[in-house]
């Protein structure tokens, strides 16, 4: 089973949908119980980093996902759920993140470009042994809306990038059974669904 994370964040229905759409039934809760069933977890998510993380430790979601992973079992963050997977997040202050990912999300530069991307942007250096893009063409272009970004220690953890507001920003992260896409693969047309259903495989 698919378990879709409910912290308050919102885009939950959207990427429910989208999994059905790949003949993958996914289940929307905000119950830590509902996680030790899960094969699979789903961290979306727009909004504020630290109200995120609250919301996160309110329900007991932080160990609920720590636990999971423990088990050897695979998460899949998405836009702000990739970012609250890092260490820290400089938005509106210094939060503390999951920290699952050592790294910190740090804010596009305003004087480069406009602030958020919101839009359409190439995604490349894609990793060959990348699972979440095996069938994806380097340069395939997918559909961001973020500030923020995500700046990994571990450049091997980086499996593809974009370039935004003169920043080479990691688009995707993989790393021992965790996943995650800055971009919104809900959103994203035919090659945001191949990304979903590349996970939903795995």
């Amino acid at each position: 089973m698919i378990l879709i994370l409910d912290y308050g964040a919102g885009n939950l229905r959207s990427v429910q949908k989208a999994f059905e759409r790949l003949g993958a039934p996914a289940k929307i809760s905000d119950d830590a119980r509902d996680v030790a069933r899960a094969d699979k977890l789903v961290l979306p998510g727009v909004g504020a980093f630290g109200q995120g993380m609250q919301a996160l430790r309110a329900r007991g979601l932080d160990r609920a996902i720590g636990e999971h992973l423990a088990e050897g079992k695979m998460l899949l963050g998405v836009c702000l759920g990739m970012q609250l997977l890092l260490s820290e997040s400089e938005e509106m202050g210094l939060h503390q993140g999951l920290n699952l990912i050592s790294g910190k999300v740090r804010r596009f530069d305003a004087k480069k470009d406009k602030v958020p991307q919101i839009g359409w942007n190439r995604v490349g250096e894609i990793r060959r042994e990348s699972a979440l893009f095996k069938g994806i063409d380097e340069g395939t272009h997918f559909y961001f809306v973020h500030s923020y970004y995500c700046e990994a220690e571990d450049e091997n953890a980086t499996s593809a990038r974009a370039f935004y507001a003169g920043e080479n920003f990691a688009a995707a992260i993989e790393k021992n059974g965790i996943f995650a896409v800055q971009f919104h693969p809900e959103k994203s047309g035919t090659m945001g669904l191949k990304v979903l259903e590349n996970f939903a495989k795995l």
